[in-house]
């Protein structure tokens, strides 16, 4: 999909088609998901600070990811894959990779180009969005064609063409060649994918290792065996925050690991999966980033074992410093769980501790923070929903000084009204996405209808959907 989340928001909000939109972190320690097209005009990237954003291009329209929206919007893009093999690898919200020859479609240039028009067309009739496709013989290659038909293109990589248009291009180019491995081989005097064939198998496993010389110096031929994988298991469930402002008291920093420890166990068990291995990260404020991990005696889903478990790491870390960003992971995933001795340990203690009324303060609940069921203040951040008893759906432009500032529009409508409120107006309440389509003008057209979907801690990554032939 093309530059898809600031797309998505300039398909909702008619008032900002046409206009640089950025969206991703809005604070000051912000980073940028993805920008629109108009917005790279001026030089702006995806991972790069917001702050930084906003000097290249201080006219654009800086919002809040609506995750529940792009994950309703990929979900239709997936079943148009779905629909044309049974072997779509999904690599994130907006990419994908297809094995078209699963799918029954003939390995000719004229009858996957016919398919991958087709399904740029239909992307747009079921989204309104526009996607980029790239069709070769191998992953690698569509990759390298999808990259070079956006925006809103489509390219093929003709069989027996892939040396020659690989030669030129530099050696970040291959899968797996990332900084390292390219200042690796920049010493030895290759920078590009003609020069690393040319230097042969031999002198990249001296180089870089058997294992990854010998892939690389194939990719380097133009040759990827790598398969369309249609299910690609988990490995590990991790959530992480950054703080705009370093933490450097230390029961404030208990409470975030303990507040990340039980968000990290509800994705775990949305997965229906266990873990076995305890995972905390923590990055502090010079951006030294350590990591420390402890392997429990089984697999576990039990909130209790990972707090407990997420706490004795953080007792092994200086953090004293100050800290920008804290994280918990489970890894060793499983489908079942045992029985652990800590977690009869740790409900044992909570239960002698809520008797003596030893808890001073809720776990999970940082110094400072409302109780558990108090109702807290409305943040309107730039970009979400809101919904006002007298105008209608809304999306907030901005707020400062106990005012918010909200256009009344929908995605069917001419570019609406703005009108500001006070920011606890108890006529204005947060909302829900209007669908792309289906709205009053667009009836005949496919509806791209929200639900309630929690949002996900994902980065959108550059790519468009690939179509692998093999």
């Amino acid at each position: 999909m093309d530059a898809f989340y600031a797309a998505a928001e300039q398909a909702a909000k008619p008032s900002l088609r046409g206009k640089p939109v950025v969206v991703g972190g809005i604070g000051p320690r912000g980073v940028v998901a993805t920008a629109s097209y108009e917005a790279r005009v001026f030089g702006v990237r995806s991972a790069m600070p917001t702050a930084q954003a906003r000097r290249l291009c201080p006219n654009a329209a800086y919002l809040s990811p609506r995750f529940t929206l792009y994950r309703q919007v990929s979900e239709v893009v997936m079943e148009l894959l779905r629909a044309l093999s049974p072997l779509v690898e999904p690599l994130s919200l907006d990419e994908a990779f297809v094995d078209l020859e699963a799918g029954g479609v003939p390995a000719e240039t004229a009858a996957v180009r016919a398919v991958g028009e087709q399904l740029r067309r239909d992307i747009r009739a079921a989204t309104g969005l526009t996607g980029s496709v790239g069709l070769a013989g191998a992953k690698m290659l569509a990759k390298i064609a999808s990259e070079a038909a956006k925006p809103d293109g489509l390219v093929v990589i003709e069989p027996g063409t892939e040396r020659e248009l690989l030669g030129p291009m530099p050696v970040r180019t291959l899968p797996g060649v990332g900084p390292a491995t390219a200042e690796t081989l920049r010493r030895a005097g290759i920078h590009t994918v003609a020069e690393t064939a040319e230097a042969g198998e031999a002198e990249l496993v001296r180089l870089l290792g058997k294992a990854h010389g010998t892939g690389l110096y194939g990719m380097a031929l133009g040759r990827d065996e790598r398969p369309v994988v249609a299910e690609r298991d988990a490995k590990s469930v991790s959530v992480e925050d950054t703080f705009e402002v370093d933490l450097t008291d230390r029961t404030r920093v208990r409470n975030e690991v303990l507040r990340l420890a039980d968000r990290c166990v509800a994705r775990l068990r949305s997965a229906g999966r266990s873990g076995r291995t305890v995972v905390i990260k923590v990055r502090n404020y010079d951006f030294s980033t350590l990591t420390r991990s402890e392997t429990l005696r089984g697999p576990t889903d039990d909130p209790a074992v990972v707090r407990e478990a997420a706490v004795r790491l953080l007792e092994t870390v200086d953090t004293t410093g100050g800290v920008r960003l804290l994280g918990v992971g489970v890894s060793g995933l499983a489908d079942f769980t045992q029985e652990d001795l800590f977690a009869q340990l740790a409900t044992e203690r909570e239960a002698a501790e809520q008797a003596a009324g030893a808890t001073a303060e809720p776990e999970g609940v940082a110094a400072g923070e409302p109780e558990p069921g108090a109702e807290l203040p409305r943040r309107w951040h730039p970009g979400l929903d809101v919904i006002h008893e007298e105008f209608g759906a809304g999306w907030v432009q901005g707020s400062g000084v106990g005012r918010v500032t909200v256009r009344f529009e929908a995605p069917w409508s001419a570019p609406g009204r703005v009108r500001t409120f006070a920011v606890d107006d108890p006529a204005l309440r947060p909302g829900e996405p209007l669908p792309l389509r289906g709205g009053p003008d667009q009836s005949s057209a496919p509806a791209i209808r929200p639900k309630s979907v929690s949002p996900a801690d994902e980065d959108e990554s550059a790519g468009g959907a690939e179509i692998s032939r093999r």
